[in-house]
């Protein structure tokens, strides 16, 4: 399993669904008698995730505690903290699970980090995890794995490879540049990609407007290792998609602000929509009024009336005419990254690698019962350490 995203969802019904799904894989796990479970990053959406889904989260790996399933785990770049204190240390301290993160040593003059792998009965359990902005790329790159003769490698990572990236303008590594292993289990990636041993599980649940579209539903892999050993094993890779609500996908082309209201609710009356997640995208060059004359409070009452589960609307490409600019205040969940890349494109500076990591450190919100003065002070010394003064 990976990107989780627990919490993530402003939506209470969506981060709602996101448990559910994330319920789903965990009773999946269980019914299949798994030997184990590999979490390949971002298990919540923040490193300090709310009270509420800690507690959900914790009933669940109780869950697979109980029914003796080891969970192995790396951070990601969403539940990575610079200062290395997140609340999966609280799961592993518990009990629930293993960071498979050991770093031996690092060899300066050679530029080498080695990896110790966690044992599971024949297996070498290797991670290492994600951070901000893809800066672990680099760092993968002088990753050395401690020799495990004869057993079977397994590499968790949570970071971008090339080959899955496609046309994205984002930092990745090459599969060649990697340490080898028999098995990769990736994460960071929401898509659903699998070949010969590098797989991505995508996401447990769609994290935005755009994943409903295109995935529709969260998924994980189970990966049957039939061999008594390494060199005789073949691999067994099977999807499993966790579909919990059916999705209604609605686009709607308009010139006209005036009168796209109407057009909207009568598009929408022809479908069924009890009980499903609506997804309404308004696309088009307006003419005649703005984004503002369009009553979404009107067709959403619409919808509800409709039952259906919950309503997501996106104008990321309807174009006012009068000010020649895309309106993209339909994909709150998007917003921020939008506005960052937009900035990115504008404005070019050796400092805007660190923008995303300020900002993701900044939204650090207090811990239960932590003063001020501390808090500021583990503000500061994250800010320090990104800024490298």
């Amino acid at each position: 399993m990976a990107d989780c995203h627990l919490g993530a969802w402003r939506h209470p019904k969506l981060q709602q669904l996101n448990m559910e799904s994330f319920r789903k894989a965990v009773d999946m796990c269980i019914k299949e008698k798994v030997d184990f479970i590999l979490f390949a990053g971002d298990l919540f959406d923040s490193a300090y995730p709310p009270i509420e889904i800690l507690k959900e989260a914790f009933s669940e790996f109780r869950k697979l505690k109980d029914a003796k399933i080891s969970c192995f785990i790396i951070a990601g770049s969403h539940d990575y903290s610079v200062s290395g204190k997140t609340f999966l240390d609280v799961l592993e301290k518990g009990g629930f699970c293993k960071n498979v993160f050991s770093a031996e040593s690092l060899e300066e003059r050679n530029e080498k980090i080695i990896l110790n792998p966690v044992i599971e009965k024949s297996i070498a359990i290797y991670g290492y995890p994600g951070k901000k902005s893809g800066l672990e790329i680099n760092e993968i790159r002088k990753i050395r794995l401690q020799e495990c003769p004869g057993l079977f490698r397994i590499f968790m990572l949570h970071t971008s490879i090339k080959d899955a990236i496609g046309n994205l303008p984002i930092e990745s590594i090459d599969e060649k540049e990697l340490p080898e292993s028999d098995y990769y289990a990736l994460g960071h990636l929401h898509i659903d990609y699998c070949k010969g041993r590098f797989v991505y599980a995508g996401p447990i649940f769609p994290n935005n407007f755009e994943e409903l579209e295109e995935l529709e539903c969260g998924s994980f892999y189970i990966v049957e290792l039939k061999g008594a050993n390494r060199l005789d094993s073949a691999i067994d890779v099977k999807r499993i998609e966790l579909k919990i609500k059916d999705i209604v996908c609605i686009e709607i082309e308009t010139s006209n602000a005036l009168i796209a209201t109407e057009k909207i609710i009568s598009e929408l009356s022809g479908y069924e929509l009890k009980d499903k997640i609506v997804l309404l995208r308004i696309s088009g060059k307006l003419k005649q009024g703005k984004t503002s004359d369009i009553k979404f409070s009107e067709i959403e009452d619409f919808v509800n009336k409709k039952n259906a589960y919950a309503f997501l609307k996106n104008t990321s490409k309807l174009v006012t005419e009068e000010a020649g600019v895309d309106i993209d205040m339909g994909n709150m969940e998007n917003i921020e990254e939008n506005i960052i890349k937009k900035y990115l494109e504008e404005n070019h500076s050796k400092f805007n690698s660190l923008i995303s990591q300020l900002i993701g450190t900044l939204d650090l919100e207090k811990h239960e019962d932590e003063k001020n003065t501390p808090f500021e002070e583990r503000l500061l010394n994250d800010i320090k350490k990104i800024l490298n003064v």
